[in-house]
């Protein structure tokens, strides 16, 4: 009779731990956070861009000759230059000795010319006496091109190298730059190859005139992606009548791409994943159960971003207690 009561204790007393257990497995709280929805807004795709400013074109005035004396210098630096305008001259010794030869074959040339038509000297005399005239004016013409050194643009010279008299070794005696207008290269993501348009408008500041806006105009667009970064360059040509801006200074443009309808969440719900380029964050299914997903970002808007694809307008995100959360966690959402 006591082995069954103690027997009888047992099982009741083992059935009621069982019961706690199940109970206390049932009643444990699911990890308590807040979530916003995903919704979908307009975004616009404005884009900020860091370049330099470069002069339009640019030359070296370098002659072809070398131990030449430099003749003449006719301009300085800061001085505005016209296309074709004389820059330099060297050393015409050389150009006056065939020059003068180039005259005496003339003469000759001029007083045979009469002699042959009388049937004085024959057809292959004149002939010889003509092609000896063409070489000299081919030489005399290459020469005058080797001693004056025209500017090839429009723009002002911004280095000068030597001095007249100086020997000629191969270096550039002048650089002129075109500065009006100048170019900025950018470098734009591939995702906005569709928004880049020829003629466009850019808006380009520069930290030394904070107030002022300058204006470009997209002049050309490279037809490859660079292959490394995923991006395309673009130039962006930019008025300079007044010389406010200077090449070598750093400026942000501004393209306005338009627009698009974009899907939003709060920023505080992405996170990255460690020693990865990984985003992800949680959706909260059935009001009870987190979910990660990995999610490809677009451009911050405020204090939400644009979520590329991993999530749908209408589903919740978790938006507080995100370091408690894993995929399949049980979940109890806040109430406002």
């Amino acid at each position: 009779m006591k082995k069954t009561i103690v027997l009888s204790l047992a099982v009741g007393l083992l059935a009621a731990c069982a019961e706690q257990k199940t109970q206390t497995a049932v009643e444990q709280p699911g990890v308590l956070t807040k979530a916003e929805p995903v919704v979908e807004a307009t975004v616009e795709l404005t884009e900020v861009f860091t370049s330099e400013i470069e002069p339009y074109k640019e030359n070296d005035i370098t002659p072809a000759a070398s131990g030449v004396h430099i003749d003449r210098i006719l301009v300085d630096v800061g001085d505005r230059v016209q296309a074709g305008q004389l820059l330099v001259t060297l050393d015409p010794t050389q150009y006056t000795q065939q020059l003068v030869q180039l005259k005496n074959a003339e003469s000759d040339y001029n007083r045979l010319l009469p002699v042959y038509e009388a049937g004085g000297i024959s057809t292959q005399q004149i002939e010889q006496a003509k092609a000896q005239l063409d070489v000299l004016r081919e030489v005399v013409a290459n020469l005058k091109r080797n001693i004056e050194y025209r500017s090839p643009l429009t723009g002002v010279v911004t280095a000068r190298n030597a001095e007249a008299g100086d020997l000629l070794a191969g270096q550039p005696i002048l650089h002129v730059m075109q500065i009006d207008p100048l170019k900025v290269i950018v470098n734009i993501s591939e995702q906005y190859l569709p928004f880049v348009e020829q003629g466009m408008p850019v808006d380009l500041k520069v930290d030394i005139f904070p107030d002022r806006t300058f204006e470009g105009r997209v002049s050309l667009i490279y037809p490859a992606l660079d292959p490394a970064t995923r991006t395309f360059r673009v130039e962006v040509k930019v008025p300079n009548a007044d010389r406010t801006l200077r090449p070598g200074m750093f400026a942000r443009t501004t393209f306005d791409m338009g627009h698009k309808q974009g899907v939003m969440v709060p920023d505080v719900a992405v996170q990255k994943q460690v020693g990865t380029a990984e985003r992800y964050l949680y959706v909260i299914v059935g009001d009870s159960v987190a979910e990660r997903r990995r999610v490809e970002l677009g451009r911050q808007v405020g204090d939400r971003v644009d979520i590329l694809s991993g999530v749908a307008p209408g589903e919740r995100v978790a938006v507080t207690a995100l370091s408690k959360l894993y995929d399949g966690a049980k979940v109890e959402l806040k109430s406002e």
